[in-house]
């Protein structure tokens, strides 16, 4: 049986230690704090703390401590002093952290790694328009980092509805739309619309669809499957939530038109068997499908029928009249013609076009409409247009031969889109073809400079100027 005194002696030791305890860990913080410019606590100043507790256990000045703090600390001040010792504890292994990660940032820079830049802890955003809760939508935009995509974001981002962009990054590109990335109001999503998606909006964009004849000849069975499937899963998830589904189609579903200008009431002129017929034929399915999901599911639909469109964010190398004429003579290269150069083409800019969209898909129209600008041009006119607005290019224009099924005709019959949604295009071709010249006269410089970013209100695409 042990007696009374071996068992006080060994409570009383149990209580030195963790004193001493305390006292160690308190000492180790108070030199980590003052010391946080090195990487490594000195090693001696360890040992002669540990020296100096251990000389105090001898002498008994240990026992001292513990019956002062026995005696003179009330319970809740050792309960906040045990709390204190939680935080600083904390704190020490964030201190710890941050040097291992400084030292291996140091040892990839000795070994000629790249270092990576930290990210930004705060980013600002455009100003936009405040909404409640009864006014602001929620909108998904499929094909939301594309070319119209990104410009179609920018728009309803500014008025104050929240937006979801899908995009597989086919033709889409984040940076298109990396300035809204982080903003509560803004959900950018990886995934391809062949596949099902599920989410909870009001409206549906659906833009998914590689556009420039490269693009959708690159792959034709995918683009059917997109122009398909697509609309189908878009169709589905409109019907389960109730929402109104907008199309962009295209004015390609006329063919090579017999009828000129057109007007949505042509049925078109289309080769099913053509290299142009992935996209042409998908587009005029997708029609289709629209009507009849109207028809049969009472969904709410429009149809957009899309005339050529430039601006600001077309890919350099979608093989487009634009960006080829525009790089082209930036660059004092050729500028090249597919045929004779008599055939015609009407261009919109792209912020007429996203105004026509948000209008068609807020109007109660269900019938396709055409979006674009009845200012006809043939091509060889439209060369030597670019080509002035270039200063000091000296391309010269060149005839290849001509593509088949190229269409001969295009222009837009937009008296459905003066009547039905009050629309009509604001932006005369010369003024958005100059800044379509100072957008890719930008990348190109960009691109020689190794990435680097391009000046704020060309990376924004006058976005400051929509406001």
């Amino acid at each position: 049986m042990l007696s009374p005194r071996r068992i006080r002696n060994n409570s009383i030791s149990m209580a030195t230690r963790g004193a001493c305890a305390v006292l160690i860990t308190f000492f180790l913080i108070f030199v980590l704090i003052t010391n946080t410019s090195n990487k490594s606590l000195s090693s001696d100043v360890i040992e002669k703390s540990e020296q100096k507790i251990s000389q105090m256990e001898e002498e008994g000045r240990g026992d001292t401590i513990v019956e002062f703090n026995k005696n003179n600390i009330p319970d809740d001040t050792v309960s906040s002093l045990l709390e204190r010792i939680k935080l600083l504890e904390d704190e020490l292994s964030s201190m710890r952290t941050r040097m291992d990660d400084a030292e291996n940032r140091e040892g990839n820079a000795a070994n000629g790694d790249e270092i990576v830049a930290p990210l930004p802890t705060t980013k600002s955003f455009p100003s936009v328009r405040y909404r409640n809760e009864e006014t602001r939508k929620r909108i998904l935009i499929t094909g939301g980092a594309g070319f119209v995509g990104s410009h179609l974001v920018d728009k309803l981002m500014l008025d104050g509805h929240e937006v979801i962009a899908l995009d597989n990054y086919f033709t889409g590109r984040k940076k298109n739309v990396e300035h809204w990335i982080g903003h509560p109001n803004f959900e950018m999503v990886h995934h391809d619309v062949v596949n099902p998606y599920f989410v909870e909006v009001d409206q549906i964009y659906h833009l998914a669809s590689p556009a420039s004849p490269p693009h959708y000849m690159y792959n034709p069975v995918k683009t059917i499957k997109t122009n398909t499937l697509g609309t189908i899963n878009m169709l589905g998830l409109a019907k389960r939530v109730k929402a109104t589904v907008l199309l962009a189609s295209t004015s390609e579903v006329y063919g090579d038109p017999e009828v000129h200008p057109q007007p949505e009431t042509y049925w078109g002129h289309v080769n099913t068997i053509g290299p142009r017929a992935c996209y042409d034929e998908g587009k005029r399915v997708a029609e289709s499908l629209m009507v009849a999901y109207n028809k049969q599911e009472n969904i709410k639909i429009r149809i957009a029928r899309i005339f050529n469109t430039f601006g600001p964010r077309m890919h350099m190398n979608d093989g487009r009249v634009v960006s080829n004429f525009i790089i082209q003579a930036l660059q004092d290269k050729p500028i090249t013609i597919y045929g004779n150069g008599t055939q015609t083409r009407s261009f919109q800019y792209v912020t007429d076009l996203v105004d026509g969209l948000i209008k068609l898909m807020n109007s109660n129209y269900s019938l396709p409409v055409n979006i674009g600008n009845p200012e006809e041009h043939t091509i060889g006119q439209f060369a030597t247009i670019i080509r002035d607005l270039v200063p000091g290019s000296t391309s010269e224009i060149v005839n290849l031969e001509s593509q088949q099924d190229d269409p001969q005709q295009r222009r837009p019959d937009i008296r459905r889109a003066a009547e039905q949604i009050s629309w009509a295009p604001q932006v005369h071709m010369k003024d958005g073809l100059l800044k379509t010249v100072d957008y890719f006269r930008a990348e190109i410089d960009r691109n020689k400079r190794g990435g680097k970013p391009v000046p704020e209100p060309v990376r924004l695409a006058g976005l400051e100027s929509r406001r």
